[in-house]
């Protein structure tokens, strides 16, 4: 899993420096939680694995930080559209249908 680590040199002459360690994409910490390691090639025509609404979730609690989405409900639907290019169902469903549910109030967040 490819982790963003942030090099800042605060004072070159003391060779005084900061690291920061980021959060891994969205599509990474998905493939982790489901056990998969890449997505589907075609989409449209095949599935790369399936996750549960709790998996999409945990994943959504871990990048609200760095997110536009003001609450957790938003924050899994930003999670879902990723799933969308994976090629992932969400419970045995496609990715949007499941978007759709979640704003119906069908799928409780």
């Amino acid at each position: 899993m490819q982790v963003p680590v942030t090099l800042v040199v605060i004072d070159a002459a003391t060779k005084k420096y900061e690291i920061k360690v980021g959060i891994p994409p969205t599509s990474a910490l998905i493939k982790k939680e489901i056990g998969i390691e890449k997505g589907a090639a075609k989409r449209k025509e095949a599935v790369a694995g399936n996750a549960t609404i709790e998996q999409i979730k945990k994943v959504a609690r871990m990048k609200m930080d760095s997110m536009m989405a003001n609450s957790l409900t938003a924050a899994v639907l930003e999670v879902i559209g990723t799933c969308v290019s994976l090629g992932i169902t969400i419970d045995g469903k496609d990715p949007k249908e499941a978007q759709m549910l979640i704003k119906k109030g069908e799928i409780k967040i």
